[in-house]
């Protein structure tokens, strides 16, 4: 039985990762191949998408800064056919001593951009692949997913209260913690997981489940009981009838007077525009236009702007499956590809699946204050804009700019550059035109004469 610790298990482990990793890794050092060599990861496609909101990078450095390989971990490999008693050996003085570039965690990114860049000996650049896609991927993801959810609760300008309420119905405990992290970044308000809300110091919030009322001999009992315990409440009012409900909360509210400090209804299934409407009648005409109307069950970025269509008004949404999961996108296109060793460019030939040698700059070009298109160039030119991509770390260690920041900075971050964008990519349809991403003349001509060279090395 591994006597690893359990969290390094789940992450910070190199054995975290394709065993083609560790296959080349002893490859590359049978055969004493240790330049230095740069993986750039990117996204080929939006999909769904108007934008992307990077994001995933802190973990990735820590586990870049914290690898190594123990001596439990030496000794499982030693037991696999694949590896010699010398390469084994050798990753006893195994560590990352890289340089990493990368985009700040917040900002938008679009198609082929370099999120992360990382320039190592070519067995450190490689092994790492898995962990900085898995990270990177699955957090963009979710923060390009919950960024629609957030900007269709508040397209009008009203600050409407977004609530993460997906872990349930997510892939696994880490990924209900990155999560929550992610969305907390895009703009999410709280979240129902409690861990999060410790390690990440996130707002968490919640309020009853249908089982709680079932439990007792009738709803208005569970209502007493529950406001007992928690004057602040959010009741949960559509177990049985949903408009009974409403009203059976207006009648405590009558019996209660001042002390009654209910703070919302939560409405969970039916046609909620409607129940929202007819509920908020209730409400007022019993006085009570300070309780609130929150909404569940089934929500994303389309229900949550049909229901703002129809008028109703609602004032917080708790999203739950279908922004844990990216439903309508569970998966990006990203890649992490080399794109240089021994000082010369290299790339795929494949026309679906190339991508750009090189290491690279990304400049954001400004019209008036709005994101008029970006520019992929050589990391080494100069151009017009803001350069994107910053050193996050150099020689394995941490850089200024790779230093952990307080997420509600991040989210601070993120909110202000996500506002630098068009408004045509806040829309939930797909953009026309598309964001204007170009290469450098330098960049595409250094392309150009990469692919010709490798296609005449192909046919020689």
């Amino acid at each position: 039985m591994s006597t690893l610790d359990p969290a390094r298990q789940d992450a910070f482990t190199p054995l975290f990762t394709d065993l083609y990793q560790l296959t080349m890794l002893q490859a590359y050092y049978k055969e004493g191949m240790d330049r230095n060599a740069v993986f750039s990861l990117f996204v080929r496609r939006l999909g769904e998408r108007n934008y992307l909101l990077a994001c995933g990078l802190e973990p990735v450095l820590q586990y870049l800064e914290s690898l190594e390989f123990s001596d439990e971990e030496r000794a499982f490999l030693a037991e696999q056919d694949e590896f010699d008693d010398d390469f084994i050996d050798a990753l006893a003085e195994f560590e990352f001593t890289g340089d990493v570039y990368a985009v700040p965690e917040g900002t938008p990114v679009f198609p082929d951009e370099p999120i992360v860049e990382v320039e190592a000996p070519i067995g450190e650049a490689q092994l790492v692949e898995t962990f900085i896609l898995n990270q990177i991927t699955f957090q963009t993801g979710l923060a390009s997913k919950s960024a629609r959810v957030v900007q269709a609760a508040r397209r009008d300008g009203t600050h409407r209260l977004v609530a993460d309420f997906g872990m349930r119905r997510m892939h696994g405990t880490d990924a209900t913690m990155k999560a929550a992290r992610a969305f907390h970044i895009a703009g999410v308000d709280a979240t129902s997981n409690v861990w999060a809300g410790h390690v990440y110091e996130l707002p968490i919030t919640g309020t009853m489940a249908h089982s709680y009322v079932e439990a007792h001999e009738t709803e208005e009992a569970a209502f007493r009981a529950f406001m007992d315990q928690y004057p602040e409440a959010v009741l949960l009012v559509d177990t049985y009838d949903t408009l009974d409900g409403v009203r059976r909360v207006v009648k405590l509210a009558d019996e209660w007077g001042d002390d009654f400090q209910v703070r919302a209804i939560r409405l969970d299934s039916g046609d909620l525009a409607d129940l929202a409407k007819k509920s908020r009648e209730i409400l007022d005409d019993a006085g009570l236009d300070e309780v609130e109307i929150f909404v569940s069950g089934g929500l994303d970025e389309h229900k949550i702007t049909e229901l703002l269509d129809r008028g109703a008004p609602i004032d917080g949404f708790g999203v739950g499956t279908k922004m844990g999961t990216s439903a309508d996108q569970p998966y990006l296109d990203s890649a992490y590809k080399l794109s240089g060793y021994a000082g010369k460019p290299r790339m795929k030939l494949s026309k679906a699946k190339s991508n750009l040698p090189g290491r690279k700059q990304v400049f954001r070009q400004f019209d008036g204050g709005t994101a008029a298109g970006d520019l992929i160039a050589q990391a080494d030119e100069t151009a017009d804009g803001m350069p994107l991509l910053k050193p996050v770390m150099l020689n394995g260690e941490r850089t200024e700019s790779g230093h952990p920041r307080p997420l509600d900075e991040i989210r601070d971050y993120a909110a202000e550059q996500r506002a630098q964008l068009p408004d045509r990519l806040h829309r939930l349809e797909k953009a026309e035109p598309p964001y204007d991403v170009s290469l450098s003349s330098a960049l595409e001509k250094e392309y150009k004469e990469t692919r010709r060279e490798l296609k005449e090395k192909m046919e020689a």
